[in-house]
């Protein structure tokens, strides 16, 4: 009998490594924002992280209750690996093994359990990690993929398992890019990524040309840093991006970003409009759509331009239609939606504001909405004292995030000013908080 059979189970499954022993833990709403992620990313065939999307999916199913799902999601993962990698059997489906372990034991079968975990000690003694490493090149990069999908804490940790994985197996391209674009979320600013990275990123798309998310990624990151970008480069792209199988790593969101900021809002409206047409049952394309429209109405070039009523029309028509399509995870859709309406209807919006307010929210979640009512108020209803109200409800919160170091930088630009009535308040309040540092992020 080896080391490992003859350890309790519990001990066992604990020193497995799989998702439910990655301290993962979301939350309902990151949950179900995880599933549609995931939904969205599509089952085309090719797709060489398909089995760790059918792997991660069957986790948040579990977590959601839906056990049966979850065994479903984890066979089908153990289908794609041997697919994609031509083999019946290796350490790709350590992780895999491990996961069915755990469901089996979680729901009472130990028998299974203990199937399974013979399978992954098999496993480990015909394919063992190098003698440098504590696990295999594969459990690596499976493990970085999970973790750049939640927290920044998790993900500055896939950084360092990304590393591992692709100092092993140089050759997996897919690894690579995927740890180049981490990177590129980690190190992102309103100036671009820093120039070793954007280095790494030109490398990364010229081993993976087939990788159009990457590109367009890659543009976005050099127009950024100040560099003029080719118009008709974006448009080739853009037609590029347009044959491909819709998934939300055609990278047709990310083109979009670019078209914006190069060519032009209303050129991004027409592909992703375009988009839709040929795919109109896609409920990616209609929230990559409905985002544009928020772009074109939120966030005009001329500040004081007002949005034309038939624009108004199509993008609450369309934001109408997204809701529904994402019922556990459409709070910033309904926050878009309340922002658009203010630009049409001051009363339908605040109304829209209250019963979000209402909302029995995660601290994440509301601090989010509070952040964006304080822009409301602000913005739209000149309602200065109320603003200031919000910003500090949401900084008060204590989670670290975009949304609260942008209510505090609000709150000490008004300090600093001293011109409100509310400057002492605040400055007591900003002093009892703790310092916030939090990476530059895109909101919508």
């Amino acid at each position: 009998m080896s080391a490992a059979q003859s350890q309790p189970l519990e001990s066992k499954l604990e020193a497995l490594q799989c998702h439910f022993t990655w301290d993962l833990n979301p939350g309902p709403s990151n949950l179900f924002r995880l599933r549609d992620d995931l939904v969205d990313i599509g089952t085309e065939e090719g797709n060489r992280w398909l089995g760790h999307i059918y792997n991660l999916r069957g986790y948040i199913q579990y977590k959601l209750g839906f056990t049966e799902d979850a065994q479903s999601f984890f066979t089908k993962a153990a289908e794609a690996f041997c697919n994609i990698r031509e083999a019946d059997e290796g350490p790709w489906l350590a992780v895999n093994y491990g996961n069915l372990a755990w469901l089996h034991h979680l729901l009472g079968d130990q028998g299974k359990s203990q199937d399974y975990l013979s399978k992954v000690d098999a496993l480990m003694q015909k394919y063992p990690s190098p003698p440098q490493h504590e696990l295999h090149a594969e459990t690596y990069a499976e493990k970085a993929w999970t973790l750049m999908k939640f927290s920044t804490e998790k993900q500055l940790l896939a950084v360092d398992d990304f590393e591992k994985a692709i100092g092993m197996q140089p050759e997996m391209v897919e690894w690579n890019s995927s740890y180049v674009l981490l990177l590129s979320d980690l190190k992102n600013s309103k100036t671009g990524v820093e120039d070793e990275i954007l280095e790494k990123m030109r490398i990364a798309k010229e081993q993976d040309p087939e990788n159009l998310y990457l590109a367009a990624h890659y543009l976005h990151q050099r127009s950024k840093k100040g560099e003029r970008i080719d118009e008709d480069e974006v448009r080739e792209l853009g037609r590029k991006i347009l044959r491909n199988p819709v998934s939300s790593y055609s990278g047709m969101r990310e083109v979009l970003r670019v078209y914006r900021f190069c060519v032009s809002v209303d050129e991004a409206i027409a592909l992703a409009e375009e988009a839709l047409v040929n795919h109109p049952d896609e409920r990616y394309l209609k929230r990559s759509v409905a985002l544009c429209y928020s772009w074109k109405i939120l966030f005009p070039r001329d500040r004081e331009s007002r949005p034309e009523q038939s624009t108004l029309e199509r993008a609450i028509r369309l934001h109408e239609e997204v809701i529904p399509l994402f019922p556990e995870s459409s709070l910033v859709k309904k926050i878009d939606l309340a922002h658009i309406y203010a630009k049409k209807d001051q009363g339908t919006a605040e109304r829209m504001y209250q019963d979000l307010l209402k909302m029995d929210l995660e601290p994440a979640d509301k601090q989010m909405l509070y952040n964006q009512y304080a822009k409301h108020l602000f913005d739209d209803r000149r309602d200065y004292r109320n603003s200031i109200t919000y910003h500090m409800k949401a900084a008060e919160i204590p989670k670290q995030s975009f949304f609260r170091c942008n209510s505090i930088r609000v709150l000490e630009k008004v300090r600093d000013r001293r011109r409100n009535p509310r400057c002492g308040e605040i400055e007591e309040f900003l002093e009892n908080l703790p310092a916030c540092s939090v990476l530059y992020q895109h909101w919508i």
